[in-house]
């Protein structure tokens, strides 16, 4: 089918011209903040369903289980030295890599009180289902914003670069790595989880094909 054959981030009216820039085109830095807000709202409904997270998050919920932080605060934390892990990769980071440590942050400590607490069981998963694709929605805005990949994506891609091996083994390491790490300090691994590792790769590929279709560059 159609989500299959997305291969590359598409150029779009928002899209930034160069990547690595602090003074980037105004539309591109709007979409770059828009889409790091759908993104962290996304993030936030996996985390009030209650029924697993995405890996970074278990990680940081075992982190602020440990520290008594809140989980934007250990988001925040872990995403900083996620980017420290950069600098003997000699990976560049983007004015997007910044913001997103950020506001990711931030989106997840002011939304959670908001946002609906369910009973029922499947409710909870409906919850994840729209948490899920909402973060894959989020993603491909800031992604197409084209200001510098996040923190862990550079991380992978920055390893990967460096020991040549697949960037899939890379990325899944990398995940394995930090969801046993989480759980292990007590964060929620479950059908959350599991919604977010199969599901996330289609729902930022269904957000790009429906954004292409909405925004295409005529």
């Amino acid at each position: 089918s159609e989500i299959f054959k997305v291969k590359s981030i598409p150029k779009l009216s928002w899209t930034s011209p160069k990547t690595h820039t602090f003074r980037p085109p105004a539309i591109s830095f709007l979409n770059l903040i828009i889409g790091l807000t759908i993104f962290g709202l996304g993030e936030a409904l996996l985390i009030v369903a209650g029924v697993g997270v995405s890996p970074w998050t278990v990680f940081a919920q075992g982190v602020s289980i440990n520290l008594a932080w809140t989980i934007g605060t250990s988001t925040f934390v872990i995403s900083s030295f996620v980017l420290i892990l950069w600098l003997p990769l000699r990976q560049k980071p983007g004015i997007g890599t910044l913001f997103n440590i950020i506001i990711i942050a931030l989106v997840l400590d002011f939304s959670l009180p908001y946002l609906p607490k369910f009973d029922s069981l499947p409710l909870r998963i409906l919850e994840a289902i729209a948490g899920v694709f909402i973060t894959g929605f989020g993603g491909a805005i800031y992604l197409i914003a084209n200001l510098g990949a996040g923190p862990r994506d550079g991380l992978m891609t920055g390893l990967q670069r460096v020991t040549n091996i697949p960037i899939a083994v890379i990325r899944s390491a990398l995940e394995i790595t930090v969801v046993v790490a989480g759980w292990l300090l007590g964060g929620i691994v479950g059908i959350g989880t599991l919604l977010f590792a199969f599901g996330i790769g289609p729902a930022l590929a269904i957000s790009i094909l429906l954004i292409q279709q909405i925004f295409k560059k005529k």
